[in-house]
């Protein structure tokens, strides 16, 4: 039972780590909105998201990191209960660990990129530990996002209720890993 955490500890760990470097790539290699198509159905495009979930806004920002760093506390505590119980499918443990990493990734971009980055107008890149310092306080980063996955589109029939004539682009959110 003790690899179970291994395992679970090393996803974490190593996803985190990917993530970091990933938006470090990104942040430093791309302006913000800087679209490299790699296939047709997947792009890295560089946005950055001041919220939640694809951009979403639920009261302040220093409330949500916070809010954060204690749901990453509580799904690690969860997942130190729960690692040695054999009915516990190592696949829901491996699937906690990925979402506490995801988590734990958001909450560096929100502590420290605000710090660690300056914040230029396209089309120049961010610089990392910039001469002039960041450009936001402790907490008040952004989170670097870049998969884009548009698998589809269509234009709606314009027979059609409410949405007649609309374009549909399926699956539009960006995201980070």
């Amino acid at each position: 039972m003790r690899s179970r955490g291994t395992i679970v500890a090393i996803i974490i760990v190593i996803t985190v780590i990917l993530d970091q470097v990933l938006k470090i790539w990104v942040k430093t290699g791309f302006y913000l909105g800087e679209d490299m198509p790699i296939f047709s159905w997947f792009h890295l495009l560089f946005i950055e998201n001041n919220g939640m979930a694809f951009g979403m806004t639920i009261g302040s920002k220093l409330a949500l990191t916070l809010f954060r760093i204690v749901a990453v506390s509580m799904l690690i505590w969860y997942i130190h209960s729960i690692y040695r119980i054999k009915a516990v499918p190592a696949g829901y443990l491996a699937c906690l660990a990925f979402i506490t990493a995801g988590a734990a990734g958001n909450i560096f971009d929100c502590v420290f990129y605000g710090l660690i980055f300056d914040n230029p107008m396209p089309p120049q890149v961010a610089q990392l530990f910039p001469a002039g310092g960041g450009y936001a306080p402790l907490f008040m980063g952004k989170v670097v996002d870049m998969l884009y996955f548009p698998l589809f589109s269509f234009t709606w029939p314009s027979w059609i209720p409410l949405v007649g004539g609309d374009h549909f682009l399926f699956f539009q959110p960006v995201f980070n890993l």
